[in-house]
């Protein structure tokens, strides 16, 4: 089986130029590819796994990838999937953000000579003559197959922004230069990316006449169409200090049973048989498949030492009901507290259990929160600070739990 066989049967293809071409040259190792990662945040999140997986299975068949840091592409921002503007970033943030991103993407990508480059298109994006841009490039435009693009649905409906509009021709020209300067000759992004890459391709053909070609991931979603990748309002992250290893591993293990070996299939290096063995499990091999989802996915992001110990935590939280030292701890300050105390409230979204107060008081009055074991029913519920000194383990529905200590 051929690398585009195995991305077929892992369900990871979903749409592509030219399905012939894009198998004999992946199959081969004769693609030079690139996904681009715009740097908005100062991690990489659970949302952008699968093209970072995308990636390695790539390079493990031969081919060459090209990580596009969007050093330029962020101070525009892509309206793709957006119902509001995104907040614009200083030159500073975006630097910062990308030598984030470089660090993390190393941990899955082999960079060097000859094999994966890193290359931020602030290097071209930023020294363009908007006038002489568009005299290069503008004409190969169609303002009415813009606006019809998907990327752009979402937006129109509150009021597309020119700044946001420029997006399609800024992430093409990212495409063109790569092709002329990189020998760059596929493109691989999000579902909801194609219409950009499209343009990207067509402006290769129009301005230089040659073929490159394009192909879109399958957008990680759950059984009920809904992004996976969010925990409690809040997203996934890639970086332990935003999102620590046993909540990482927590979130996989808590995948629906209907979404666990889409998961395990799409997002772990696991052998295709194996999986498939896997498809007739049910019950509690259903919790086990979940285990290794989270084992697989944790193992890959934090290493093994980190896997190892968050499901460790996760066994003796949840089989033998104990708790663990590697339950992730939040250390509360004295200036933190209020006439010496600190409610329950406040302390559910100083942990991230809660993503706001009032989805804390909604918890709370559903029956869902509990402290040190007992259930909590009083959203005015207070924990002095000898109790806090003592260490407080609050826990969220039935699976998760997050210790506060007064340092």
């Amino acid at each position: 089986m051929g690398i585009y066989e195995e991305l077929v049967a892992r369900g990871l293809i979903a749409q592509v130029t030219n399905e012939d071409e894009i198998r004999d040259m992946i199959n081969n190792g004769k693609a030079t590819f690139y996904i681009g990662f715009d740097c908005t945040a100062d991690s990489l999140t659970a949302g952008h796994f699968m093209a970072l997986t995308l990636m390695k299975r790539l390079q493990l068949a031969g081919n060459k990838p090209i990580a596009l840091i969007g050093g330029g592409t962020t101070m525009i921002g892509d309206p793709s999937g957006r119902t509001d503007m995104r907040r614009m970033l200083t030159m500073e943030d975006i630097n910062h953000n990308a030598e984030c991103f470089k660090r993390q993407m190393e941990r899955f990508i082999d960079f060097g000579e000859g094999k994966a480059q890193m290359i931020n298109n602030a290097d071209w994006l930023l020294k363009l003559n908007y006038v002489e841009l568009l005299r290069e490039v503008g004409a190969c435009f169609s303002v009415n197959n813009m606006l019809r693009a998907k990327c752009y649905e979402q937006r129109m409906e509150r009021g597309l922004s020119f700044l946001e509009f420029n997006y399609m021709i800024m992430q093409s020209y990212d495409f063109y230069y790569l092709f002329q300067h990189y020998g760059c000759n596929m493109q691989f992004g999000g579902d909801d990316q194609w219409s950009n890459m499209l343009g990207g391709t067509e402006l290769i053909r129009r301005k230089l006449g040659q073929d490159a070609h394009a192909m879109t991931i399958t957008l990680l979603t759950d059984s009920q169409g809904n992004k996976m990748g969010k925990t409690a309002g809040n997203a996934v992250w890639l970086d332990a200090n935003k999102t620590s290893p046993f909540d990482f591993y927590q979130y996989w293990r808590n995948v629906g049973d209907a979404d666990v070996l889409k998961c395990i299939r799409m997002l772990t290096f696991l052998p295709l048989e194996k999986i498939d063995e896997m498809a007739s499990w049910e019950g509690s091999q259903l919790n086990r498949a979940k285990e290794i989802l989270a084992y697989e996915l944790t193992a890959m992001v934090h290493g093994e030492e980190e896997a190892k110990k968050a499901e460790a935590s996760a066994k003796a939280l949840f089989v033998s009901g104990g708790s663990d030292a590697n339950m992730p701890t939040t250390e509360l300050s004295e200036s933190e507290l209020t006439d010496g105390a600190a409610d329950i409230m406040t302390l559910l979204v100083r942990t991230g259990l809660c993503p706001s107060k009032s989805d804390a008081r909604r918890n709370i009055q559903q029956g869902g929160v509990a402290a040190n074991d007992e259930k909590i029913t009083d959203i005015s519920k207070s924990f002095t600070a000898d109790e806090l000194r003592n260490g407080v383990i609050l826990k969220r529905g039935k699976k998760s739990f997050h210790k506060v200590i007064l340092k």
